[in-house]
C-alpha cells in the first residue's frame, strides 16, 4: 500500500485519539496537531494526503487552517466538527474542504467517506504515480469510451484527460470538486441532473446526505465561470437539480414536454435561502 499521510487537527485528546485510531486502521500514517498553527506547520513540512480538521482550535481557527493548507496543497480535507450550523458547513466548503462530518462521528462512516474521496481522481503529483501503485479509475462523471474534450459552446471547453477547463482559451482555476461537478453536467448536456444523482456520482457515497453540497459547489463554479464570460451554461431546475445547455444552442428549452422559464442566478444564491 502507498504511504498515505493523514493529519489529524483536533485539540480534544480523546477525539484526536479516536481519529488517529480510525485512520491508522484504514492504513494511513497519522500525525496529529493540537492547534491550528501547528497544523499549518506540519502540513508545510510533511505534506498530508488527507486532513481531518476541527473548526474550533487554539491559535488559529479551522477555517483559516483550511484556507492556508489549500493555498499550497490539493490534499483531501474533511471537517470533523460539532458546529452544525449550515453557515459553518458552507464556509468550510467554500474555502476548500471536501466534506463535513458532524461530531460525535461514527468511525465506520468516517472511513467510508474517506474511501469515497480517494476513489475520485486526484490532480497534481498523484496522477503521475506508477500505475501499479495508483490504478487508473475513470471518473464517475465520464464513461471511459467518451471523448476527452467536451465543447459546451460560447468558448467553454473541458479537457477530461487533463482535467482542465478553458473559456476562450483561458484556463479557469477550479477546485477538484468544482471540476467534477462541471464535468458531470457537461457529459449530461440538456438533461436535468438531480442533486441526489450528482451526490452519488461525484462523492461516490450514499452516506453524503447533504444535497446542499451540490448547491454550494455549483454556486462557486458559476461565479468562477462568470469571471471569464457573461455566458450562462448551468441552469437551476428548482426543487430538482441542474441542467447544462450549450450556450449557443438556439433551440427552445423544454422540460417534461412543456415550456419553462430559466432563472439566471448569481453565485451567492445559496446564501439567500432559495430552494435550489
Amino acid at each position: 500500500m502507498q504511504d498515505l499521510h493523514a493529519l489529524v487537527v483536533e485539540d480534544d485528546p480523546d477525539i484526536s485519539s479516536a481519529l488517529v485510531e480510525t485512520l491508522e486502521g484504514a492504513g494511513f500514517r497519522v500525525t496529529s496537531a493540537p492547534d491550528g498553527r501547528a497544523a499549518v506547520g506540519i502540513a508545510a513540512s510533511d505534506p498530508p494526503d488527507l486532513v481531518t480538521l476541527d473548526l474550533t482550535l487554539p491559535h488559529m481557527d479551522g477555517i483559516e487552517v483550511c484556507r492556508r493548507i489549500r493555498e499550497t496543497s490539493d490534499c483531501y480535507i474533511v471537517i470533523v466538527s460539532a458546529r452544525s450550523d449550515e453557515v459553518d458547513k458552507l464556509i468550510g466548503l467554500e474555502v476548500g474542504a471536501d466534506d463535513f462530518v458532524l461530531k460525535p462521528f461514527s468511525p465506520r462512516e468516517l472511513r467510508a467517506r474517506v474511501a469515497a474521496l480517494f476513489r475520485r481522481p486526484r490532480s497534481g503529483a498523484a496522477t503521475e504515480e506508477p500505475a501499479a501503485q495508483a490504478p487508473h479509475v475513470p471518473s464517475p462523471a465520464r464513461p471511459a469510451d467518451e471523448p476527452s474534450t467536451i465543447s459546451c459552446g460560447a468558448g467553454l471547453v473541458i479537457n477530461s484527460a487533463r482535467r482542465e477547463v478553458q473559456v476562450d482559451g483561458t484556463i479557469v482555476d477550479l477546485t477538484r470538486i468544482e471540476y467534477d461537478v462541471l464535468e458531470y453536467l457537461a457529459t449530461h448536456l440538456s438533461r436535468v441532473c438531480t442533486r441526489e444523482e450528482m451526490v452519488l456520482a461525484i462523492w461516490s457515497s450514499a452516506l453524503t446526505h447533504d444535497h446542499h453540497l451540490v448547491d454550494v459547489h455549483v454556486a462557486n463554479l458559476r461565479g468562477k465561470l462568470r469571471r471569464h464570460s457573461a455566458a450562462t451554461w448551468i441552469h437551476t431546475i428548482r426543487g430538482i437539480g441542474y441542467r447544462m445547455d450549450r450556450e449557443d444552442d438556439p433551440r427552445e428549452r423544454r422540460a417534461g414536454g412543456g415550456p419553462f422559464l430559466v432563472a439566471h442566478f448569481d453565485s451567492e444564491d445559496w446564501a439567500k435561502g432559495l430552494d435550489f
